[in-house]
């Protein structure tokens, strides 16, 4: 991927969006929630945050949650998908894409092993660089 290396200190405006949607997804009770540094891995965002809901209707208020807490801090949703179904609701703000879903959707889709393999990987040749030098 082109561009942007995970070594590179991660800004304060994208540490305290996190901050929001993490306070944001507590708030409401979110369970097993992970942070994604993607940095270098993907130009769509920096950070994706994935988290369980325990039914669809909780999955479907975790976030509008998420939506709310944003807006209200003046960052404002670029979109929402599957809002509707309530099985797995990606929110976009932009830098950052929060995926919650129901426990059975995300064992299934397995987003953490999908960007995590890479990002260890990428620890291993951070590792060998320095090796070398």
């Amino acid at each position: 991927m082109a561009g942007r290396s995970a070594r590179v200190p991660r800004s304060a405006a994208l540490v305290a969006l996190e901050k929001l949607a993490l306070k944001a997804l507590e708030d409401m009770k979110a369970v097993n929630i992970r942070v994604l540094d993607v940095r270098g891995l993907t130009d769509v965002a920096d950070t994706m945050i994935v988290a369980s809901g325990t039914s669809d209707r909780h999955v479907r208020s975790i976030a509008e949650n998420v939506i709310v807490t944003a807006k209200a801090a003046g960052r404002r949703p670029l979109g929402t998908e599957g809002k509707q179904d309530g099985e797995w609701v990606l929110v976009d703000l932009q830098d950052l894409l929060v995926h919650v879903m129901l426990p059975r959707v995300r064992e299934f889709y397995a987003l953490e092993q999908l960007w995590e393999v890479p990002q260890a990987q990428r620890r291993r040749s951070a590792a060998g660089a320095r090796a070398r030098r």
